[in-house]
Formats: structure tokens, sequence, C-alpha cells
């Protein structure tokens, strides 16, 4: 094997198992009503790299659909905040070591619990000083790349199994109104049968 390609393996092997260590995971929670669910993730500052990490989120089912997300950082410095959001994204780059808090709270609400999948994927950037080969760069890409289809697969699919509870919801109160229907048509029918019989009743003097 010639030397170029060798270290060209050699480098994608590299590449690949950087970005494994830093692969894409999706969660699916449920938050109570009144309550919060915090995560937390151990990132570490890098001298020629800069570590970013992305959290994105969807809630599936529950009351209107909405949920507060923030991330803080070590020192429980808020980093950023969305309030009431549906679907969410929020990236973060490690500029300290130590480990990095975020939470889905579900505390406006007093009755409906919350059904939250999010995922949390990281990115390593080189530097523009490094020098990079194009192989290298190009499987960086085609790493952040498969991150962002898995990421809109996930979507689609909690994004689907809404629509389709609310579609059965939506079923289910059609049919019962349709059976309040009846039940009610025929209640006035039947009264409707007996007030008009008595009218035709002969009614004999004593």
């Amino acid at each position: 094997m010639p030397p170029f390609l060798l270290q060209r393996l050699i480098a994608s092997w590299l590449v690949l198992l950087l970005t494994a260590q830093y692969s894409a995971y999706a969660h699916m929670i449920d938050v109570p009503a009144g309550k919060k669910e915090c995560f937390f993730e151990d990132l570490h500052k890098q001298d020629k790299a800069s570590l970013i990490m992305t959290v994105t989120y969807q809630v599936g089912g529950g009351g209107h659909l909405d949920i507060d997300f923030w991330l803080a950082d070590p020192e429980g410095r808020l980093l950023g905040k969305q309030v009431k959001q549906s679907t969410g994204t929020l990236s973060v780059t490690a500029e300290k070591n130590g480990r990095f808090e975020y939470c889905f709270s579900n505390q406006m609400s007093a009755i409906a619990d919350k059904i939250v999948s999010f995922n949390v994927h990281g990115i390593i950037y080189v530097g523009e000083d490094d020098v990079v080969a194009p192989i290298e760069r190009e499987i960086r890409l085609l790493a952040h790349g498969l991150a962002a289809v898995k990421d809109e697969q996930e979507y689609i699919v909690v994004r689907e199994k809404t629509h389709r509870n609310t579609a059965e919801s939506t079923n289910d109160r059609v049919k019962w109104w349709s059976v309040l229907q009846a039940v009610v048509l025929f209640a006035v029918v039947g009264w409707q049968v007996y007030y008009l019989k008595s009218f035709f009743e002969v009614k004999r003097v004593i």
C-alpha cells in the first residue's frame, strides 16, 4: 500500500474515533406537572480545538406542547434559556472544564405532564491554524451531516407520534359525540311518539 494511502486511512480512522466519542444520542423523558428534570455533561476545554455541545428537544405530548429549557455552566451561570417552547436548539462552547447542566421545566403547569424527546451531540471543530487533510475534513463534514440527519429523523418520529395522538383523540371525541347524538335522538323520538299517542287516546267519562 502506498504511504500516502496508508496515512489517509490512519487519519480517517482517527477522525471516526474522535467523532464517535461525541456522537448524538437520543432520550425520551416524562416531565411531571410542577416538576423539572435536569441532566449534565462533563466537558473539557481543549487547547487547539473548541468543543461545542448542542441540545435539541421536542415536546411530544401533554398540555399545550410547551416546556421551559435552560443550560448553565459549571459555575451555575445561565448560558441560554427558552421559555414555553415546543421545540428548540441550544449550543454551548466549552470555555472551561466542568459539569454543564441543562434542565427541562414543567413548573408552569399544574395539571398536564409533558413528554420530551431530546438529543445531545458534540462537534469538534479544528482551529484555523491546524492543518487538516482534505479527506479528514470531508469525514468531519460527513459525521456532522449524519448527526443532523439523525436528529431530523427523530424529530419526524416525534411529530408523527404527536399527530397520531391528536388524530386518535379527535376520533374518540367524534365517536362519543355521535353516540350522544344518537341517544338524544332516540329519546326525543320516543317522547314525541308518546306525546302524540296521548292525543288519540279515548278518555272515558264515568
